[in-house]
């Protein structure tokens, strides 16, 4: 068995596209895969989380639980065991049990954590000694043949834990700071596509190109003082920026009312600073706040209509777990 973390985009998501910064961070929420043996080669997937299980034998696939959608929610688990396969040459079969404490398809990194302990559990399996960079590419592949070109903030922060800076162009750069990052996730339950909010913000961007241009600077100056902010320990700061970036991230097109709720309850509640994580259009908001006003702040998060957890920063990537 082996596990990798979720993570949250702090600061820079959809102005990355762009070429400016963003600034993630791994939490302490994990997703779980564990791998045995099987005496046939096929590809037996198993998620509780997603209702969903079923074989892959070659390109056919045997669907057990979960329907019609079976076979696309389990792909990319099959995806990150065939990469593994393929590495050690082996012909033999594998089942995947899969558990995560991460919410699913809300931003927060739940397909790039399972992928990468998939082929973390899968590695051990079958007593390929792989280095952190090796199964932060086998991960990636995986995304890729599933999601097309992601940008590898995902399974980089699954792989490696910690906080980093990401930039087109520049690759990742690990951040480090001393302080505590008590983050509450808030939930709003809407479903969305990242893809067409991406979409959409490329449309903006055609149709207004001077002011889309300059709120994207400001959403990279703002990722970078957010850095300087953190290595002081300045979390009053962080979260004004937090604020701001938010502000921006709703200009150019991508907030939702569901998510506005939520900061705003955060805010209210004594939050140093509120914003949406990932693509918007629902899905989650962060919010940060002193430890002793955490629980104050789920709780006016859940009074909000939303459903609220304490996250907190991890430097541990991915790992066997037995």
């Amino acid at each position: 068995m082996a596990s990798a973390p979720a993570k949250v985009i702090l600061f820079g998501e959809h102005f990355v596209v762009y070429g400016e910064p963003a600034v993630v961070i791994a939490i302490d929420k994990r997703a779980y895969a564990s791998a045995e043996l099987r005496e046939d080669e096929g590809i037996y997937v198993n998620s509780a989380d997603l209702g969903a299980s079923g074989v892959f034998t070659g390109k056919r696939f045997l669907v057990e639980r979960g329907g019609r959608e079976a076979r696309a929610k389990l792909e990319p688990v099959k995806s990150a065991v065939e990469q593994v396969l393929t590495l050690s040459k082996e012909r033999v079969g594998v089942s995947i049990e899969v558990h995560s404490t991460v919410p699913v398809a809300v931003g927060l990194g739940s397909s790039a954590a399972v992928a990468t302990s998939t082929v973390a559990a899968v590695s051990r399996l079958l007593d390929l000694d792989l280095s952190k960079e090796q199964v932060f590419r086998l991960a990636y592949e995986a995304e890729r043949s599933v999601h097309g070109t992601p940008s590898g903030i995902d399974p980089t922060i699954a792989t490696y834990g910690g906080t980093m800076l990401f930039q087109r162009g520049k690759g990742f750069m690990s951040l480090e700071f001393e302080a505590d990052l008590p983050l509450v996730v808030g939930n709003t339950g809407v479903e969305r596509s990242t893809g067409e909010l991406v979409a959409s913000v490329r449309r903006r961007r055609e149709q207004y190109p001077s002011i889309m241009g300059w709120i994207i600077k400001a959403g990279g100056k703002t990722a970078l003082k957010a850095v300087e902010a953190l290595k002081k320990g300045d979390l009053s700061a962080v979260g004004e920026l937090m604020n701001i970036n938010h502000a921006l991230l709703s200009a150019i097109g991508v907030s939702h009312e569901s998510l506005e709720k939520l900061v705003h309850a955060a805010r209210d509640a004594g939050a140093y600073g509120a914003k949406l994580t990932g693509g918007g259009g629902g899905g989650c908001m962060i919010a940060l706040a002193h430890a002793s006003r955490l629980n104050r702040v789920v709780d006016a998060i859940e009074l909000a209509g939303g459903s609220a957890f304490v996250a907190n920063k991890t430097v541990e990537g991915v790992r066997i777990e037995r």
